[in-house]
Parts: C-alpha cells; structure tokens; sequence
C-alpha cells in the first residue's frame, strides 16, 4: 500500500517538477539557445560625416524652426539645431583620413534635441562590411553633444556575431569644420556579446 501511494505521488508531483523547470530556462534565453557569456571585444575605428559637397553622406531632411526676429525682418536660425533632423549613411574607417581601409558604415538618423546646447539624441547601426565582423550590426541609440571632449552612446543590441550585444561607445572628435558642420569622429566602442 505504501509503495502505491509512493508512486501515486511520484505521478503527481513529477510533472510540476518539469513544468517549473521548463519556466527557469524559459527565463534564460542564453542559455536556452547555446550562447555563454564572452570577454568584452573592443573596436576602433573612424566615423566620417559629410553634410557638404556633391556627395554628402548625412543629409538634413527636417530644418530647425526659426528662434523669431532678430535684427533683420527674417527669423534667425536656432543656434542648438533643436528640432532639426539629420539621416546618415557615413563611412566607417580603419584611420582618420577618409581613404583609408572601409570597416562599415553608420546609418541611421540624429536630431537637435537640446534647447540649451548642440545635443543629438543619434539612433544608428553600425553595419560592419569588412574583417572577422563583416556581416554583423551594432545599434547604438543616445545623447551626443559634438562639442564634448568625450560623448558616451550605449550599445543596445545587434545581430550576427553581436547577438545579444550590450556596451558602450565613446566618441572623440578627431576634426570638425565649423563653417561647412563635417566631421570626423573617433570611436572606442566595448561590447558584450
């Protein structure tokens, strides 16, 4: 009778015991897909905005709005950019000149969202085409003031050899030309993946 009630029991409370394991890895999707955490990789490279020329890589699609009179009977320009918005396909790069070896391209979009100061809120993938992550992207979205020394820019994903991505950036202005806005940036950017 007891060896009955054993197994009885046994019947019973084995499926609660897969079931409630199945929801713990359930909650683990790196695991639950063969992915183990890895050392941090780190990649360096250049970002070349142009806004000029015949060939501009970022293009103004949304003029800011008018600050209102100023001495002259037409609106002045806002000074921050605040409202403007930008989309950009710009050239990543080995070095700082521009014809140096293409590692991939930024695309995506940045906008004036500071009143106060030259401030972007960028949103972008970093689409890499060349060396051991050709293939692969990095989304990288939040606030860039070009005027810092130093802007910081969370990495919130990615896919191919970055899936499951997450990191930081920091981005160094290597030169910028006031009169025209193109620059090129710097980037150390750290990842997990």
């Amino acid at each position: 009778m007891a060896k009955e009630a054993a197994v009885m029991l046994l019947a019973l409370f084995l499926p609660l015991l897969v079931t409630a394991e199945a929801h713990l890895l359930q909650d683990q999707p790196t695991a639950a897909v063969g992915h183990a955490a890895s050392a941090p990789t780190h990649l360096h490279f250049y970002f070349h905005d142009t806004v000029s020329g015949k060939s501009p890589t970022a293009v103004r699609v949304v003029s800011p709005p008018p600050t209102g009179s100023s001495s002259s009977s037409s609106p002045s320009p806002q000074p921050t950019f605040f409202g403007a918005v930008t989309v950009m396909d710009d050239p990543l790069t080995e070095g700082p000149e521009p014809g140096s070896a293409a590692v991939g391209r930024a695309q995506g979009l940045y906008m004036g969202s500071d009143q106060a100061k030259i401030g972007f809120l960028q949103a972008m993938n970093l689409v890499f085409t060349a060396g051991p992550h050709n293939g692969s992207t990095l989304a990288l979205l939040g606030r860039n003031c070009p005027l810092d020394s130093v802007r910081e820019l969370p990495v919130v994903g990615g896919t191919g050899k970055f899936r499951f991505a997450r990191g930081y950036a920091l981005l160094r202005t290597h030169w910028l030309d006031l009169r025209t806005g193109d620059a090129t940036v710097e980037y150390d950017v750290y990842v997990m993946h």
